[in-house]
């Protein structure tokens, strides 16, 4: 049986079109991915009628079915600009928003999906102000709530505070960054933010992070006294830039449900600007100028989500953006850098507008809801819009690994160590200790019980790897006579490989030869195979001097994934490669891509190929691909491309700017804060470099 292989259609997303009572093109409303195929609408403006709702829909993303939801209970009033993020798995918290009169509220209620019902919880402690446009994140049952508008004056807030969801009590109020309109995300015990504009109305490419590991005012239950009384002093509206039409204190009104803003759960906090002490831990903060996969925040549409330690920005069509400025980027958070994953012409459908984006918990799929260009007429001369479509994404496609697979980088030091040998290490505990045994003889005394042998790395050629990778795989694994010339026996147990290799249990339980001889050969070079064993003991691609020591062998494990189906393999494999190739193994990360059939993958080391091409013909890598191979990296060059070097490539910018080529004037400045409790932001330390290796994509 020949194994299934992955990912071998060239992938772009459909956009679907949705029935049923499809909501109206919200602004602020928030959409959230509750799980079971479902995303969530609640509240928003509707910018052609005035109106502020508080409407729950439900978008079912298998039958494409909007729905309006019946609900009941402490039904909050009507809102914009509030959040709303999933809690255990099966409530939304709603915090905060502007009311239909443009007055900013400070309340939580929580919305059960499971029997549609509100409740408005019992909070203790100080109230922080009413706001809206702000960012909230939930993490270690902590309510996390950053930046924002409040006041008169649409005042940008730079407060964070949390709520503890096990005591209802709310922190007091530090002061960290001013912002709204932004994204915040939690990941290596850090809390993130970035995007959305500062007090002086600028759209922002900086990123701030917060260490909340180094301050216990992170880690204990704030203790306050009971909530003073509530304090329901009505405020000057917010004037807003895009919609003015509210500039005095409207009447209550009913949206279309029948529901008015419910008194009761309304909080309206009209507390001095006093300053308040910067937060605990260490502050840093980094600003990307310029860069040629640096994504410039005024043009287009951008939504940002959190996903496999990375942030994602997905740069959608917009009047403000070219077609060809459109795509979807990623800044790994561990190294700070940022990568194209792909064109906008891989992604977008120019025909389209996208207003809002939702991501799985797992940061698996995303999807963008929004409706087409062209809308159709109600009938009374009016284009009505609506979320009347939707763009799923399968992120894995874009070797996103999925947050359950990502490591942490930071160690929870409340956790036990790695392995009881070892203090670190970058393995979980098992397969550290696993990894002492691997490839020991039985004379050592490791208990190995099978003999895995491979081809010798120094009788392979590229014509013998594309032959054998092509193979069934009971063809792969026929006997060998006593006498063929093989590699060194690499010595393993049954019991791992049984556990950990699905193949090699079928190959055990059908009694093949494997079974009586207690050998097996594999047809791929013995550097692959013995990374490829070594990572059934330890659960792990990453790089070692001795069983992975560059990326050829994690390129061969790209197509062993392939022929025996191993699907998280695979994706560890595309995840590392994407982010780490570079002009010596660029073309065998194409090749091997080739033959692995991911088209995706093969697309980047082949764009990566041209942009270093005169680097990349004179390197081994390439020197060893057959001729077919050669031929076909050289067809990716377009029928009209050709060759610029000398002074026609400084002209176009090919030596020293970011147009043509990597390096030169095209830098990515990298400006770093940092603070620490009791010091002044303004006690700034500036370190102002420019960055020259960005992986795959330096500039």
């Amino acid at each position: 049986m020949k194994g299934r292989r992955l990912g071998n259609d060239n992938y772009k997303p459909k956009v679907l079109h949705t029935c049923g009572a499809r909501p109206a093109c919200l602004v602020n409303a928030s959409m959230t991915y509750c799980g079971n195929n479902q995303i969530y609408a609640f509240g928003g403006f509707d910018r052609d009628t005035d109106e502020v709702y508080n409407h729950v829909l439900k978008l079912d993303l298998g039958s494409l079915q909007w729905t309006l939801v019946d609900n009941y209970g402490d039904i909050p009033g009507v809102r914009m600009g509030h959040t709303a993020c999933l809690w255990q798995g099966d409530k939304l918290l709603i915090h905060g928003g502007e009311n239909e009169h443009r007055e900013y509220l400070s309340d939580v209620i929580i919305f059960d999906l499971k029997t549609a019902h509100w409740t408005s919880p019992d909070i203790r402690g100080p109230i922080p102000r009413g706001r809206a446009r702000h960012a909230a994140t939930v993490y270690d049952e902590k309510l996390f709530i950053l930046g924002g508008l409040t006041g008169a004056e649409n005042y940008a807030l730079d407060e964070i505070c949390y709520l503890d969801l096990r005591t209802w009590t709310w922190s007091r109020s530090w002061s960290f960054v001013g912002r709204f309109d932004h994204s915040a995300w939690v990941w290596g015990g850090r809390l993130w933010v970035f995007g959305g504009l500062g007090p002086d109305m600028e759209r922002t490419g900086e990123l701030w992070w917060l260490d909340l590991k180094s301050s216990p005012a992170f880690k204990t239950t704030p203790e306050y006294g009971p909530l003073s009384p509530q304090i329901n002093n009505r405020v000057t509206p917010s004037p807003r830039s895009a919609f003015a039409q509210f500039n005095q204190p409207q009447p209550m009104v009913t949206g279309s449900t029948g529901y008015t803003a419910n008194s009761s759960s309304i909080q309206v906090r009209t507390a001095a600007m006093a300053p308040r002490p910067i937060a605990p831990g260490a502050i840093a903060s980094m600003r990307f100028i310029s860069g040629p996969n640096v994504p410039s925040q005024s043009l287009g549409t951008h939504f940002h989500v959190y996903s496999s330690g990375a942030l994602l920005d997905f740069v959608t069509p917009a009047d403000t953006i070219r077609p060809s400025e459109c795509n979807l980027s990623a800044l790994e958070l561990d190294p700070l850098q940022w990568q194209r994953l792909a064109e906008g012409s891989e992604i977008f459908d120019p025909g389209y507008r996208w207003h809002y984006c939702a991501i799985n918990e797992d940061g698996t799929k995303a999807w963008l809801l929004g409706c087409a260009n062209d809308t159709p007429e109600n009938g009374a001369g009016v284009f009505e819009e609506y979320l009347s479509d939707v763009l799923p994404l399968d992120l894995r496609r874009f070797g996103l690994l999925g947050n359950d697979l990502t490591p942490e980088p930071y160690v929870d030091q409340g956790k036990l160590p790695a392995s009881d040998r070892h203090a670190s290490s970058n393995l979980n505990g098992l397969g550290a200790d696993l990894a002492i045994m691997f490839d020991k003889s039985p004379d050592s005394g490791s208990g190995s019980d099978f003999t895995v042998t491979a081809e010798r790395d120094d009788e392979v050629d590229n014509d013998t790897l594309v032959t054998t990778s092509s193979l069934t795989v009971n063809e792969a694994h026929q006997f060998l006579p006593p006498d063929a010339s093989t590699s060194a026996p690499i010595f393993v147990h049954k019991l791992i490989l049984q556990a950990r290799w699905p193949h090699f249990t079928r190959v055990y339980a059908a009694q093949m030869a494997e079974f009586h001889t207690k050998k097996m050969h594999i047809p791929e070079p013995y550097t692959v195979v013995r990374a490829f064993l070594y990572y059934l003991y330890t659960d792990s691609i990453a790089r070692h001097p001795e069983f992975c020591p560059s990326l050829a062998e994690v390129a061969g494990l790209l197509v062993m994934s392939n022929i025996y189906d191993m699907p998280r393999l695979r994706l560890l494999c595309i995840h590392r490669l994407s982010r780490e190739v570079d002009v010596e193994t660029a073309a065998v990360v194409w090749d091997r891509a080739g033959v692995a059939g991911e088209e995706w993958l093969r697309r980047r080391a082949a764009s990566f190929c041209l942009t270093h091409w005169g680097r990349l013909v004179r390197t081994e890598g390439f020197r060893r691909l057959s001729r077919q191979s050669m031929m076909e990296l050289c067809e990716v060059i377009d029928v009209e491309g050709r060759v610029v070097g000398g002074e026609e490539l400084e002209v176009v910018g090919g030596l020293g700017g970011g147009k043509f080529g990597f390096g030169g004037s095209g830098r990515i400045i990298a400006k770093i804060r940092t603070s620490t409790p009791g010091a002044q932001l303004g006690e700034e330390m500036e370190d102002i470099e420019s960055v020259e290796d960005e992986g795959m994509e330096m500039n």
